[in-house]
């Protein structure tokens, strides 16, 4: 068994996807390294291929039909030997150093009589439009070099909320969790840093700033227009999570967990409003009004705590209200670069 798996969903990676792999490769025979094509149309099936000849021990390739970023997650949960798990994008990459002191951290928890769930680590968001770096920590949020309990964690600010950039989760919390990532869809990484969270027991903070995120290229699924044009896979991604989770049913133990995913469930209604109003159109408004109807139905507790957030803000009636909306979001936008 090896102490972690990498899985690394790829679809048309071929321009960059070697950087990525290469930095994984550093872990050594620590690391499995499942490399996930989904159907892509360029040499991204060769090139890992490829690495899969080169480094049969460590590389294993999966050829899929086009399924989306959340298949080929699936794909590596349903595929991994590794004690740990996390996910790595094709175009981001890893710190060596940062990397091989996470593994040698990792390697020392591997006898604890209750096991570590959850690493998590800095992440970097390397812009290409300005080539500024802007890293997101925990420092006074989570406690550092020891293991901890939910009950335990500060309070996360909006800009730097638990994303999947930011975890290795123990591979088993998360068949645990019984989750499944919805196919040909965008923005699943909220479920993934959602629905296994209450199955987490034990956690690690790193203050270590291990994964680069490239961001600022046209195609990527944050770019502002691709969000517009996407925001039903958006919206599709929150009903999961709505209906994923039963927060109020939490523990008391786990009560400041409950907060935090109260807080990012209220994120991800903002978000998904915010776009939609972005839109303008009478479909998007009908579908705004129809999202903020299914929440009440659903869970009348939960929609009243996300009318007493941001999330209220981005769902102002009227004119005046999508311009107030909007413009709230651009000074957001400018304060944490988001994309």
């Amino acid at each position: 068994m090896k102490l972690i798996t990498f899985t690394v969903p790829c679809y048309n990676s071929a321009a960059y996807m070697d950087h990525c792999i290469e930095t994984l490769l550093t872990a050594g025979e620590d690391a499995e390294i499942i490399l996930v094509d989904d159907g892509s149309k360029d040499d991204t099936g060769k090139i890992a291929d490829a690495y899969a000849e080169k480094y049969p021990t460590i590389v294993r390739v999966i050829h899929q039909e086009n399924g989306g970023h959340g298949e080929g997650v699936n794909q590596g949960i349903r595929n991994a030997t590794g004690v740990y798990f996390k996910v790595v994008d094709s175009d981001d990459w890893l710190d060596t150093d940062a990397l091989q002191k996470v593994l040698t951290e990792l390697r020392a928890h591997l006898g604890d009589e209750q096991p570590l769930d959850l690493m998590m680590a800095n992440y970097v968001y390397e812009h290409v439009a300005d080539n500024t770096q802007n890293v997101v920590d925990y420092k006074g949020i989570l406690p550092e070099g020891r293991v901890f309990h939910w009950n335990e964690i500060g309070k996360f600010p909006p800009n730097k909320n638990i994303l999947m950039h930011s975890v290795i989760y123990r591979t088993e919390v998360l068949r645990r969790s019984g989750m499944e990532l919805p196919k040909h869809t965008f923005y699943v990484d909220n479920i993934f840093v959602y629905q296994p969270l209450p199955q987490v027991k034990t956690i690690y903070y790193m203050n270590l700033d291990l994964y680069r995120y490239f961001i600022g290229r046209e195609d990527q699924s944050v770019n502002e227009a691709n969000m517009i044009k996407r925001v039903d896979q958006q919206l599709r991604v929150t009903r999961i999570m709505m209906e994923a989770v039963d927060v109020y049913a939490l523990p008391v133990t786990q009560d400041k967990l409950r907060a935090y995913m109260l807080n990012y469930f209220s994120m991800m209604m903002a978000i998904s409003s915010i776009f939609l109003t972005l839109d303008g159109s009478p479909e998007a408004m009908e579908k705004r009004k129809q999202l903020w109807a299914d929440l009440k139905a659903h869970d009348p507790r939960l929609y009243r705590r996300c009318c007493l957030s941001v999330a209220e803000a981005c769902n102002l009636p009227g004119w005046l209200g999508c311009k107030l909306s909007i413009g709230g979001y651009r000074i957001a936008q400018k304060l944490f670069k988001f994309n």
